[in-house]
């Protein structure tokens, strides 16, 4: 590290860092539920703009019933999603969140390989391994889960 560099500096921005990375991880997932469900952003590359679209290719995947696990992308999306982004039981939330990318991962994995841009694994294990990190460390000092002492 060159010597105008005081680690201090970086050290102090940790904390600001965390928190963008837990907001980020849990806000990206509204637009997706939004397109996902009410069909939001049709123009976006998706043919699944509703929750019957969503159910039946969860169901065509292996996912059945299909309707119930749409119910549960849907809590991950608009619930434990926001919860992350505000560190209210981030532990929990970022469990949801870990468990239904990992799910994700795994489908891309298998069907359209490693590339983000062929659909692949690459996005989907970014956003695994970000939600892992809030499973382990929780909300931290700036979270609604640190402001009740939890």
């Amino acid at each position: 590290m060159p010597a105008n560099l005081d680690p201090g500096f970086f050290e102090s921005l940790s904390a600001a860092a965390e928190v963008l990375l837990r907001a980020t991880t849990g806000l990206l997932l509204i637009p997706h539920g939004l397109r996902a469900f009410y069909g939001f952003f049709p123009n976006s590359g998706s043919r699944i703009l509703n929750k019957a679209a969503l159910a039946a290719v969860l169901a065509n995947s292996g996912y059945r019933p299909g309707m119930f696990w749409a119910t549960v992308v849907w809590i991950v999306e608009f619930v434990a999603g926001p919860m992350l982004a505000l560190g209210l039981f981030t532990r929990l939330a970022a469990f949801l969140v870990f468990a239904f990318m990992l799910g994700s991962t795994v489908d891309h994995a298998r069907v359209d390989g490693y590339f983000w841009n062929k659909l692949g694994l690459e996005y989907p294990l970014l956003w695994t391994v970000a939600a892992l990190y809030f499973v382990f460390h929780g909300g931290a000092r700036y979270s609604i889960d640190f402001l009740l002492g939890w």
